[in-house]
């Protein structure tokens, strides 16, 4: 049996979708809501209603299981997520239950520049959790990946989101020359499938990403041209990018973008262009050739639609 934790996000439904393809007995784990789980459609599996940090539910939750895949983050819902009790103490907690429960492997997907003495909250939580997985027991795998796309992500559809919002013109943080590496989700999970089978992969970290290094602005431009809009970028500069997102967050909860967000755009997130081939001959995917998801869209009223949801 494989735990899938934030297997209702972007990145675990897919990787779910291609567990059970492959015959793969699969659970998720989802925090206990109001609201009903969004699943994937049409794949069978079963699901553990527990918190990250009830470690008699996780307990529960382990029983069967040989393997875990760790994808429960809260930096896509920004200033309303604790990194601290969902990344940090979440993890940690998962840790001594799969121990216990005597569960053989773990992965962890982190972020390029993951280190616990980063200044971005989001990379060093993420150290941090990196740190409880190498200490443990558990024989583990970390990947960690640039920027992943993909339809229904939090990067692309959320940029195309604030673009249908914006009439005219779109704000770039800084100059836009901060360089992203973006990774197709389809050869993300790929290569998590394959390390499955892998045993030269275990006890490892690797740092991958797409074919090709982006920056922003482009990335900006290609996400507007596929999304079928014209708008003009103008630079912002991050501080006052940053006490504006601030003060919409506050105002208008689970925006597609947040400080946490602005955090990973602070700087070039790349990694060697050739470490899918070398590591996993795997050829990834150029990013312009998967964004047909954004066309035909009605991203005018999308963002409204989106909060309206969520409240």
């Amino acid at each position: 049996m494989i735990l899938v934790t934030g297997g209702t996000g972007f990145i675990g439904g897919a990787l779910i979708r291609h567990l059970v393809e492959m015959q793969y007995p699969v659970r998720t784990l989802i925090r206990p809501s109001k609201r009903s789980p969004r699943l994937p459609r049409g794949v069978p599996v079963n699901a553990a209603v527990c918190s990250l940090t009830d470690e008699r539910g996780l307990r529960a939750a382990m029983v069967g299981v040989e393997v875990i895949f760790h994808l429960a983050s809260g930096e896509w819902r920004g200033t309303q997520a604790s990194l601290m009790d969902i990344d940090i103490q979440g993890t940690r907690a998962l840790i001594r239950a799969a121990e216990d429960a005597g569960v053989k492997r773990i992965f962890f997907i982190s972020h390029l520049g993951a280190d616990r003495a980063s200044a971005y909250p989001v990379l060093k939580s993420k150290g941090i959790a990196e740190e409880f997985i190498r200490r443990s027991s558990l024989e583990y795998t970390i990947i960690r990946t640039g920027v992943v796309f993909g339809q229904n992500d939090g990067f692309t559809t959320g940029l195309a989101r604030l673009m249908g919002a914006l009439p005219f013109v779109f704000f770039v943080p800084g100059d836009g020359s901060v360089l992203l590496q973006p990774l197709w989700v389809e050869d993300l999970v790929t290569c998590l499938v394959w390390c499955l089978d892998d045993p030269e992969t275990v006890n490892h970290i690797f740092d991958i990403g797409g074919p090709e290094y982006l920056s922003f602005k482009h990335i900006a431009q290609m996400v507007a041209q596929a999304a079928g809009m014209k708008r003009t970028l103008v630079n912002f500069p991050f501080p006052y990018l940053r006490g504006l997102t601030v003060l919409l967050e506050y105002l208008f909860p689970n925006l597609p973008v947040s400080t946490y967000w602005l955090d990973y755009m602070a700087v070039n997130r790349t990694t060697a262009l050739n470490t899918l081939p070398r590591t996993f001959n795997l050829m990834p995917s150029r990013m312009s050739t998967h964004l047909d998801y954004l066309r035909n869209q009605h991203w005018t009223l999308s963002l409204g639609r989106r909060l309206v949801e969520r409240a």
